[in-house]
């Protein structure tokens, strides 16, 4: 076993430690947002500020926020020791974690529809993580990657912008689930942007702006996040960041930063439908997970 063997498989042991953190605090958060929030319907609605101010007071939403940090620091061992393409989607572990957690919280029966939804987002990241695994190689991250990196972050900035001020609080759980995953996936590739130049030894005016731009996605993303548990089952908060943010997160890192360059055709048509399975995965769980289903009156 080589040496480069040895730091992937340590850099996927980190992943997997990060995904398990990750669904403890998801579910932490979760029960603490909808204990303080007083929210009542979860189909849709977003946080107040004064509902806000009271969650992350809560001792369980910082013992969620605990385990939410060290996911990121494992996930940022992780991200230095592989490639983002590799280490990325394991996170997927965390949803079928989080979801247990959840039903096993609300005593909730997860429906076959919930079950099969988890079992294609977690078959859809399982494939993608395989294939990456074969052709993933680091990569010298240039000036000119960096630049069309924070061009699609700030395009993406500006329609979540026009999302949030166009449809405010008729925002459902699924939107706020899409846009973390998306703004997360920049903070993936933006963290391992930030590592991979200072190894580099290349920390200068565009590296700080990368480090600034994932300051602002974290920012958003954690806010989108916290609605989303206001709106939704962690399960299905936690699919969205741990399918739709390694497939934005791979997309940058195939499309933009060419870590896939190695990868046949059939390769790249595996990675889109291993892709398109879990992210309708993420979509079922939206429609058929019985916490957010219309519970019927009783006669």
């Amino acid at each position: 076993m080589g040496p480069g063997l040895d730091m992937r498989t340590v850099a996927i042991l980190l992943a997997v430690l990060a995904a398990v953190a990750l669904a403890f605090g998801a579910q932490f958060q979760n029960d603490a947002v909808v204990q303080k929030s007083k929210i009542k319907d979860k189909l849709k609605g977003s946080l107040s500020l004064k509902q806000l101010l009271n969650v992350i007071k809560h001792p369980k939403w910082l013992s969620g926020t605990f385990f939410m940090g060290l996911a990121i620091v494992l996930q940022l061992g992780s991200l230095s020791l592989a490639p983002l393409i590799v280490v990325q989607p394991i996170g997927a572990i965390a949803l079928v974690i989080t979801s247990l957690l959840n039903a096993r919280a609300t005593k909730t029966r997860l429906n076959r529809g919930t079950i099969l939804a988890i079992s294609l987002c977690t078959f859809g990241i399982a494939a993608f993580v395989l294939m990456a695994s074969g052709v993933a190689d680091e990569t010298e991250l240039t000036d000119g990657h960096l630049v069309e990196v924070l061009i699609v972050l700030a395009s993406i900035l500006v329609v979540f912008g026009a999302l949030f001020f166009t449809l405010g609080k008729r925002m459902n759980a699924l939107i706020y689930v899409v846009g973390a995953g998306v703004l997360y996936g920049f903070v993936a590739t933006l963290a391992k942007v930030v590592i991979q130049r200072i190894y580099q030894g290349q920390f200068e005016w565009l590296t700080a702006l990368c480090a600034v731009g994932l300051l602002i996605a974290v920012s958003l993303g954690g806010w989108f996040v916290q609605n989303a548990y206001s709106s939704g089952p962690p399960d299905l908060v936690i699919a969205g960041l741990t399918v739709i943010d390694p497939l934005v997160a791979v997309s940058i890192g195939i499309v933009i930063l060419g870590e896939a360059q190695q990868a046949s055709l059939p390769t790249m048509i595996g990675f889109g439908l291993s892709a398109l399975v879990a992210v309708v995965g993420v979509y079922l769980i939206s429609k058929v997970h019985p916490e957010l289903r219309p519970k019927k009156a009783h006669v």
